[in-house]
């Protein structure tokens, strides 16, 4: 782990985003699609499973993989489609201290960006109606997703593509997520990272390293 103290202080913040800006969550959606929820648990446990949503994360395509599933559960053909037809219903709760730092930061002039492991179909959400269920994220200069891309977190390769995007080096910028190996990746190309546990110790973190939390 690259101590901090070998690091400028940054002057770029880089967000995840499910699990630090955006409570995403599959239940969200389904609580509105399941009258028993047991049932519910049981549908996301062995149909629309973690392993097969984080195939998407990595580059798969959520239509072609929609159908698969489909043809594996054709009794659940509509619940399977609304994973990813529905997919802004799993969004819809943002952690309001969360938005309120980006805020803070942004209007401090503190440049920020967004890098997530995520389906390809998040880019075209976050440009659009993403801004308008939470105007905060409308504040990021630009958004790397996996799914997209190519790559994904702790790969080497995304943060540098995130670092080519926004046209900044790694030790100019500070990678914020919940996830201890994608904080870690982070570390290893020379960025600063913090280790998301709560809002209140994320600005406390990102004050320490002279940024206007």
């Amino acid at each position: 782990m690259t101590p901090k103290t070998s690091l400028p202080a940054p002057t770029i913040a880089v967000f995840d985003f499910g699990g630090v800006l955006i409570d995403w969550n599959p239940r969200h959606l389904y609580r509105k699609l399941f009258a028993d929820a047991d049932e519910m648990e049981r549908f996301l446990a062995e149909v629309a499973t973690r392993e097969w949503h984080a195939t998407q994360d990595h580059g798969g395509d959520p239509v072609e993989a929609t159908r698969r599933l489909q043809a594996l559960h054709p009794d659940q053909e509509e619940l399977i489609a609304a994973f990813y037809g529905r997919f802004d219903e799993m969004c819809e709760h943002a952690f309001p201290e969360m938005a309120a730092l980006v805020e803070r930061l942004h209007a401090a002039g503190t440049p920020l960006y967004l890098l997530s492991n995520a389906p390809n179909l998040l880019d075209p959400w976050l440009r659009g109606p993403a801004r308008r269920r939470h105007p905060f994220l409308g504040l990021f200069r630009d958004y790397v997703v996996s799914g997209l891309v190519g790559h994904s977190k702790p790969d080497a390769g995304i943060y540098e593509l995130a670092c080519r995007t926004g046209g900044f080096r790694p030790a100019e910028a500070v990678f914020i997520d919940d996830v201890l190996a994608n904080v870690e990746g982070a570390r290893a190309i020379g960025m600063s990272a913090i280790h998301h546990r709560s809002a209140a110790a994320t600005a406390a973190e990102l004050r320490a390293m002279g940024l206007p939390a």
